[in-house]
């Protein structure tokens, strides 16, 4: 039996989620079914993080076991054929010892929100943006960004189904940077770094970065939501298909 560590890309809008569930198609269960393909065994595939349903990723980290007598490289590629016509790719495979673990393992994840800000609707983009169709202010969102980076209690930032024992989560990184500008619009990219991150979190938080670049809410008011620690007082919840998740660090 050998342990493959898996680096995945995938696209989000058909899943109900990483997670194998009964109301739909999900990522773990696409995998689980090309790893049965390729060697007809039923083993559990463990990734890093759970994405929710319609949230994409370019740098998702699973494991799997195999029995079978095989090597890295043909595993990547073995999946990836088993996989089509499901829009997940195994970017790379590799062995690794036995008490690694994809989720348990992890020091840190890193996620990207894209805003598209322009008038008319994203058509290219469509499922992978969320558009605002109104200006941002981008100053104004880093400076209420900079009041949540930390050691802190985000339970306002937290969804009510959340099964973290402690709301308490240190925010290395919460960076608004402005990623391209011209005819198509303006595209701004939320970037989030963490050890681990509470459900919502990232989608809560850019929510309510929204309503600091709308002029909606000043920098200070982000930080008295912080302080409230009450989902109540916070902003809405970011749409799923603007988050990806883009690198896990072991």
């Amino acid at each position: 039996m050998t342990r493959y560590k898996l680096l995945l890309e995938y696209d989000g809008a058909p899943f109900v989620g990483w997670q194998r569930q009964d109301n739909g198609p999900s990522v773990q269960a696409a995998l689980e079914e090309a790893v049965f393909g390729f060697c007809g065994e039923r083993a559990t595939v463990q990734a890093a993080g759970r994405t929710d349903t319609g949230v994409h990723a370019t740098g998702q980290v699973a494991h799997v076991d195999i029995a079978k007598e095989t090597d890295a490289a043909t595993v990547a590629k073995a999946l990836n054929a088993h996989l089509k016509p499901a829009p997940v790719a195994v970017l790379a495979a590799e062995a690794v010892a036995d008490d690694f673990h994809a989720r348990f393992s992890a020091t840190g994840r890193r996620y990207l929100y894209r805003i598209l800000c322009r008038p008319a609707p994203p058509a290219l983009l469509r499922g992978r943006v969320w558009w605002v169709p109104v200006a941002l202010d981008p100053a104004a969102m880093q400076a209420g960004a900079d009041r949540l980076v930390g050691h802190r209690d985000f339970s306002s930032f937290r969804a009510s189904e959340c099964q973290a024992a402690s709301p308490l989560k240190t925010l290395d990184e919460l960076r608004v940077e402005v990623a391209e500008v011209g005819p198509a619009g303006t595209e701004l990219h939320v970037h989030a770094a963490a050890r681990s991150f509470l459900h919502h979190q990232v989608r809560n938080m850019v929510g309510s970065l929204k309503l600091v670049g709308e002029g909606k809410w000043s920098p200070e008011d982000l930080a008295a939501a912080l302080a409230a620690k009450d989902r109540r007082a916070a902003g809405p919840t970011a749409p799923a298909q603007g988050l990806y998740l883009t690198a896990v660090t072991y």
